[in-house]
């Protein structure tokens, strides 16, 4: 990520989503596939070699596009919540 916004100059280092985009979109994407894979396979009867092709295509195709809308997502959660991390005291 950049470290501040171009147009109004918000600073980015409250960022930090950490692991989280990553395991929503295996939640996401394991039903999503799993599901097709398996209407596929029980109401279209595709033969084994075009689940290969079908989801070895279609699978990182969608993880690159719902990854980065997963992260869009979180951060502007984290700066419309204020989110930060956890302290004692205000120092």
């Amino acid at each position: 990520m950049r470290d501040k916004c171009d147009a109004c100059g918000l600073d980015y280092k409250f960022v930090d989503t950490g692991d989280g985009p990553a395991v929503f979109g295996i939640f996401i994407l394991g039903v999503l596939c799993v599901g097709g894979a398996l209407i596929a396979e029980f109401k279209f009867g595709v033969p084994w070699w075009m689940h290969i092709v079908l989801w070895g295509i279609l699978t990182p195709v969608f993880t690159v596009f719902l990854l980065r809308f997963l992260k869009a997502i979180l951060i502007a959660l984290q700066f419309s919540n204020k989110a930060e991390e956890g302290r004692i005291a205000k120092e």
